[in-house]
């Protein structure tokens, strides 16, 4: 069973960073492409930032580019966001996501994996 739980929310004053974190228990997770979504309240989830299985492909909403950046470290079945230069609007319940996907790069798919969310809340 796959499951994916993600670690690292908390508040954080506006410019300020943090680090989210998603662990894996998924054999061969270098298999898969990941991914970041958020959700802020009474608003839909939306992609924040994708990565192929090699790492070498990324993708980013328009939002976050420049302040976010998603790693993984396959040995470590990990997944990273850095968050940097955090606005309020940035404030959600954030999500990571993964899929398989081989050594396909899949840009924004239908993921079939998801954790439980961690909160963020950037206060102003």
């Amino acid at each position: 069973q796959v499951q994916l739980v993600e670690v690292g929310g908390g508040l954080v004053q506006a410019g300020g960073s943090l680090r989210l974190s998603c662990v894996a228990s998924i054999s061969a997770f270098s298999s898969y492409s990941v991914g970041w979504f958020r959700q802020a309240p009474g608003k839909e989830r939306e992609f924040v930032a994708g990565m192929s299985w090699s790492g070498f492909n990324t993708d980013y909403a328009d939002s976050v580019k420049g302040r976010f950046a998603i790693s993984r470290d396959n040995a470590k079945n990990t997944v990273y966001l850095q968050m940097n230069s955090l606005k309020p609007e940035d404030t959600a319940v954030y999500y990571c996501a993964a899929k398989w996907s081989g050594d396909s790069w899949l840009t924004r798919p239908d993921y079939d994996y998801w954790g439980q969310g961690t909160q963020v809340t950037v206060s102003s």
